[in-house]
């Protein structure tokens, strides 16, 4: 492997320690602590572990932080009740509604629900107009953990081509108005997209967001371009766990002993051989929406009590 590994969870942690720095420095001219809450309907195994994740660092970094835990029966109408209590309490400064919702809601109407100010994952339309417009607000967190990525990392980004595959609301749509704030020159790419192994490899910064795993390989790699891989999926398969990452014993134990291990939408070990830089999975891009999520609720705590 020659590409240099971009280190997702040094980054958060980083970013995790000055949140903390400002809520402490917050405490000591007499601010209130900010908050953060989750509203978690229904019991989706992987939704309780990301919201459980998200309390943790909010509490470890000064912060208030609440889960609203909701039955999967809930109505749209309770689901609303929830958001608006939350939206008045001036003790939470960033709500956050964890998807999926139980399939019978309505997400677009609860997102609405939002007060746009206390929107900590930037998700409601208000703040995705802001976004496109170049104005202040929140940005989705993984999104914008990518940028902060690359900037910690020391990659630059004016001028240089970037090709994004995805174009979900919450990672490839709001990443590609953040690349063209750091004056990237975008492409976003998607399932129609044509000669798809064509668009990528014009890309200097490929970012892959495409929800399916090792879909992209060497042949869309530029030499020396940097790979971000947001992609995060359970593999049970040990033939492609083995043609993914070739003699690794690590991946080998996991499925042994949890019966999958984690891989992204990157053949991860080829395209190494061909890139500068490279994220791995996991502990490249996960860690960073946590932290992010710290970010723009600490930022709406500051606008809203200094």
């Amino acid at each position: 492997m020659s590409a240099r590994l971009l280190d997702g969870r040094r980054s958060a942690e980083a970013i995790r320690a000055e949140v903390a720095a400002r809520v402490a420095a917050r405490a000591a001219r007499g601010s209130r602590p900010p908050g953060l809450a989750a509203i978690l309907a229904g019991d989706d195994a992987a939704s309780r572990v990301y919201v459980a994740s998200k309390e943790r660092a909010a509490r470890e970094a000064g912060f208030v932080g609440r889960t609203v835990k909701l039955p999967a029966t809930v109505t749209q109408a309770q689901l609303h009740d929830e958001i608006e209590r939350l939206n008045l309490d001036p003790e939470i400064d960033g709500v956050i509604v964890q998807l999926p919702l139980p399939v019978r809601l309505d997400e677009d109407a609860a997102i609405d629900a939002l007060d746009p100010a206390k929107d900590a994952d930037g998700v409601h339309p208000e703040n995705v107009g802001r976004l496109w417009l170049d104005l202040p607000g929140p940005a989705p967190a993984t999104p914008s953990g990518i940028i902060e990525l690359l900037r910690r990392e020391g990659i630059d980004r004016a001028g240089r081509r970037a090709v994004v595959v995805g174009r979900s609301r919450l990672v490839g749509k709001p990443l590609a108005a953040l690349l063209l704030r750091e004056q990237c020159t975008v492409t976003v790419c998607h399932s129609r997209t044509r000669d798809l192994v064509a668009a990528c490899r014009e890309a200097e910064i490929l970012v892959v967001a495409a929800g399916r795993p090792a879909l992209v390989g060497p042949e869309h790699v530029a030499e020396g371009a940097v790979v971000i891989d947001v992609g995060i999926h359970r593999c049970d398969d040990a033939a492609l766990v083995e043609r993914l990452y070739p003699g690794d014993e690590k991946r080998r134990r996991a499925l042994g002993e949890k019966g999958y291990t984690l891989i992204g939408d990157v053949d991860f070990t080829r395209v190494a051989e061909r890139a500068s830089a490279l994220t791995p999975v996991p502990g490249g891009v996960g860690p960073l929406t946590v932290a992010m999520l710290l970010v723009n609720a600490l930022e709406s705590a500051d606008r809203r009590s200094p």
